[in-house]
């Protein structure tokens, strides 16, 4: 198995939180997405096994017109796909959108709420409002598909209070999966600017924990279950394309800043649109050096951030006996301190209770 990601690095506009690779759409898209089919020809066989999961990300997908789309989505290898994901925002759900992902190879949409409180959404650039977000959720759910929805905590404005409303409003609509994120502030974005000149306020610590027992409480109460950091899904419905980035899966990356990994080396497709467009997306990417210490430290990093946790059999079958037997007498360490479970089988998770600051622990397991 293996996964398949398309990035289109188009938005209406950029949000003010927003710190990946994306930009208002004043490129000539038909012609990023010719440059994207004449990639994924000519590298569909950097990995051997047949694309399980397709992911359409970005950026936001559903900002191409609708024919430019239909191009790109007839022009991927669906047929072996058990799960075919696009991310869209509320206000490009539309009646002429909807008929279109209806007759689409499609199976999963996921799309960006963050908040259904207009001064919140207002405060970070969100184009939509509140009831946009709430109509397009009903004509999603209303379609019979797989739907994700993304939420923010720590949002300028937000009080605990008016986290638990959305939260309990998105759980009403009982989507099948449900991501929620704690807002970063990241540097060079418009709303960490307006940090620095006193315009906002970050959350507090206290608060951010209060938000987050208030998720994992309501989500468990509406039977989610949580499997990693920001995800919570009913039962069957975890993403399967994420879990296979946190499982070492190999997955190809397409588009201007995607990217890849064939098991052993990882490519990274430069931030350049035009650079992309101009050799048609191919030989445009770059190796990454990574030493076997750094893709160990990945592989710890993202298997402490799951409910799965880390397998010391699986580290030590991956990266050797040195490292699994460095991590587990540290993991032994951290049980006794309580900041590490036991789940045997010498597997090891980090409590739900304090996954909001899993850093600290994943800290103690890496080697820099």
């Amino acid at each position: 198995m293996s996964g398949l990601y398309i990035h289109i690095p188009f938005c209406h506009s950029k949000c003010a939180y927003c710190d990946f690779f994306s930009t208002p759409r004043g490129y000539d898209t038909d012609a990023y997405v010719s440059a994207l089919i004449g990639e994924l020809k000519a590298r569909k066989d950097e990995v051997d096994t047949p694309f399980t999961t397709i992911y359409i990300g970005g950026g936001t997908p559903s900002s191409l017109p609708i024919p430019t789309l239909e191009r790109l989505v007839k022009s991927l290898p669906s047929e072996s796909a058990k799960e075919f994901t696009i991310e869209v925002n509320p206000e490009d759900v539309t009646h002429e959108f909807l008929h279109w992902l209806r007759d689409s190879p499609l199976s999963r949409v996921s799309m960006g709420v963050q908040s259904f409180t207009d001064s919140e959404l207002k405060a970070v650039g969100r184009r939509h409002t509140s009831a946009r977000a709430r109509e397009a959720l009903d004509d999603l759910m209303a379609t019979g598909m797989n739907v994700s929805a993304d939420l923010i905590y720590g949002l300028p404005l937000q009080t605990v209070e008016s986290w638990e409303k959305s939260l309990s409003e998105l759980l009403e609509f009982r989507p099948q999966h449900i991501s929620c994120y704690v807002l970063s502030y990241e540097p060079g974005t418009a709303l960490t600017s307006r940090l620095r000149a006193g315009k906002v306020k970050e959350c507090g610590e206290a608060e951010l924990c209060e938000m987050y027992a208030a998720l994992c409480q309501q989500t468990a109460a509406y039977g989610y279950e949580h499997y990693e950091i920001a995800n919570f899904a009913l039962k069957g419905y975890r993403s399967r394309h994420n879990s296979s980035y946190w499982a070492f899966t190999p997955y190809l990356g397409l588009g201007t800043g995607a990217h890849s990994f064939d098991g052993r080396l990882r490519r990274v497709n430069p931030p350049d649109i035009a650079g992309y467009i101009s050799q048609k997306g191919k030989d445009f990417f770059e190796v990454e050096d990574e030493t076997p210490r750094e893709q160990a430290n990945d592989f710890i990093m993202v298997r402490l951030r799951t409910s799965d946790g880390l397998d010391m059999n699986e580290l030590r079958r991956r990266f050797g006996a040195a490292v699994a037997d460095n991590a587990l007498a540290t993991a032994c360490r951290l049980v006794e301190e309580k900041r590490l479970e036991y789940k045997g089988t010498d597997r090891f998770r980090i409590p739900e209770t304090d996954w909001l600051t899993a850093d600290s622990v994943i800290l103690e397991l890496i080697e820099v």
